[in-house]
């Protein structure tokens, strides 16, 4: 059995959190199925919206999809949480990922 298949199994069972939903949007966004990634990753943030990884990884799955737009204003939530956790790395890393779609949308 796929760890995707396993991370269904246990979500199926009713073991909803943020770890879990986290972890499918990040297999989802490995097998390319961006959309079901972006269902994941918007439960885990709803499970804890200041956690920095789950922004940034919804954040890459909107330009991967080509919504430059809404993953511009997902990086900025992300950085506005993340600065509010005191994680800054996730804070400059988000910070170089919207000065990059800014300059696409610009240019």
């Amino acid at each position: 059995m796929s760890t995707l298949e396993n991370f269904e199994k246990m979500l199926a069972a009713g073991k909803d959190n943020l770890l879990l939903r986290y972890s499918l949007g990040n297999e989802y966004f490995k097998l390319g199925d961006f959309a079901s990634a972006r269902v994941h990753l918007e439960a885990a943030l709803a499970f804890d919206p200041r956690h920095s990884a789950a922004w940034k990884l919804l954040g890459k799955t909107l330009v991967e999809s080509g919504d430059l737009v809404e993953a511009l204003g997902t990086y900025r939530r992300g950085i506005a949480a993340a600065e509010e956790k005191g994680d800054l790395q996730a804070v400059k890393e988000m910070q170089v990922f919207a000065r990059r779609i800014e300059k696409q949308l610009a240019g």
